[in-house]
């Protein structure tokens, strides 16, 4: 029997997880993962408040704080660095002195309007990224993020047990001067909370080197589908101002592109880790006498 998809509590998160009394007011934005917080200036966050902010963050996965006028980049990065060190975007475009700050804006590669996890074709990817949308279109350029947890704690365990050992390849290509990639488990382990998690992606996610090419494919659309559902997400209708800290471990997100106007943000992304499974690696698909084998797809939406 799976489980029904719903967010279960991370048992390993902070103590202070569970504390009272420090006058945040914490609201759930939906069924499967994400929560509103208020009554905290992200510009002065005492260690007291990050500690709660980061057990926060791993519960819910995504957190939105409004009404964030006063957050200056400096504050911005200081934030990032709580949490690690901040890395610096390979192509997106960055704020004057403060390199560690990503401008995102949609006439300047800034519309990611397909599913995806930031920079998985990294060999580590960023483990956090915190977003202040400073100016947002009147109506549309929502956000939505699935709990990748509940993708996998669904799948029928038989699939589970399939997926054990598989590795994904994410592809970044810019022709004709740009090419990154990276290899990662299908299914990773948080190493905060133990929780496993699907880890593929429609935007980067090439092919599964241990699978033949249409076995790939048909694994990977599968995966991509379901990951994907309403069920798994929430959806958050930006307010200029909001700020928003998510979990790049185990969600996916996507911008809505269903507007015109200006959309203007300022993001930055905390170093990674590599992601990790407790099983071992399988090996590699071998062909089979004259079989085609294309194992690299652009970004997997341009044939191989």
């Amino acid at each position: 029997m799976t489980q029904s998809a719903s967010r279960q509590p991370t048992t390993t998160a902070p103590a202070a997880a569970s504390a009272s009394g420090d006058g945040l007011d914490i609201r759930l934005v939906s069924g499967a993962l994400g929560a509103e917080v208020r009554g905290i200036d992200l510009n002065e966050v005492t260690d007291a408040q990050f500690d709660r902010i980061h057990a926060l963050m791993l519960e819910h996965l995504v957190l939105f704080f409004p009404d964030q006028q006063n957050l200056t980049p400096k504050a911005h990065v200081a934030l990032g660095r709580r949490f690690g060190d901040v890395k610096v975007h390979p192509n997106l475009p960055r704020l004057e002195d403060y390199p560690e700050v990503t401008l995102i804006e949609p006439d300047k590669g800034g519309k990611a309007d397909e599913w995806h996890i930031d920079v998985s074709f990294s060999p580590n990817p960023p483990i956090a990224a915190i977003l202040h949308l400073i100016t947002c279109p009147p109506s549309g350029g929502d956000t939505m993020w699935s709990n990748q947890y509940l993708a996998y704690e669904t799948l029928s365990p038989t699939f589970q047990e399939m997926l054990e050992g598989l590795t994904a390849v994410h592809v970044l290509k810019v022709p004709p001067v740009v090419e990154m990639s990276a290899e990662h488990p299908v299914v990773r382990v948080h190493p905060v909370t133990g929780r496993r998690s699907l880890y593929v992606t429609r935007m980067w996610t090439s092919h599964i080197p241990q699978l033949s090419r249409h076995e790939s494919d048909a694994v990977l659309q599968h995966l991509f589908e379901h990951s994907e559902q309403p069920r798994f997400t929430c959806r958050h209708r930006w307010d200029p101002h909001t700020v928003a800290l998510w979990d790049n471990r185990a969600t996916q997100h996507v911008a809505i592109n269903d507007y015109q106007e200006h959309r203007r943000g300022q993001r930055v992304v905390v170093s990674g880790d590599l992601p990790t499974s407790d099983t071992p690696r399988k090996p590699d698909y071998e062909q089979i006498g004259d079989e085609r084998y294309y194992p690299r797809r652009i970004n997997a939406r341009v044939g191989y």
